[in-house]
């Protein structure tokens, strides 16, 4: 085997290994996202079971704001896993492509063929990466849009 086909092959294989790094690093981002989310999920049943126990010193609207806050998390939980699904999927499709470029070095001794498949992989782990970047983003915007700024108002008694 040519030295200078394997050399050529790690080449190509380099900038699908860079771009694995960059899933690896999405892959991060989403994982702490997800764990504070249900982290924040877990606080809300939380106050929901403290207030079910003091019903009489709850209000029922401040009842149905953890409700409500109980379903966007849900929402951004599904989001976050389906935006993680494809940035695995894209991780795997590049570690086909990257195996393909090698696989390729050996199918005709001192020629290095590419395969369609190669093409099909690499494009394929794109259009999941932007599909889960996309889902990020729109994660983002959710989350932004849920929150409130303004204090919850207390019925004081006096």
């Amino acid at each position: 085997m040519d030295i200078n086909i394997i050399s050529e092959a790690i080449k190509l294989a380099t900038a699908p290994v860079f771009l694995l790094t960059g899933v690896g690093g999405i892959l991060n981002v989403l994982g702490n996202r997800l764990g504070r989310v249900i982290d924040r999920a877990r606080l809300v049943q939380n106050l929901i079971e403290e207030a079910m126990d003091k019903r009489s010193a709850s209000s029922p609207a401040r009842l149905e704001r953890y409700y409500q806050e109980l379903i966007t998390l849900e929402r951004r939980k599904s989001i976050i896993n389906i935006a993680t699904a494809f940035l695995v999927l894209s991780a795997v499709l590049i570690a086909m492509t990257v195996i393909e470029l090698f696989f390729s070095v050996g199918i005709e001794p001192g020629k290095l063929y590419l395969s369609n498949w190669v093409a099909i992989t690499f494009v394929s782990s794109f259009i999941s990466l932007v599909s889960a970047c996309v889902l990020y983003f729109v994660e983002i915007l959710y989350a932004s849009n849920t929150i409130t700024f303004h204090p919850i108002a207390h019925n004081k008694v006096h």
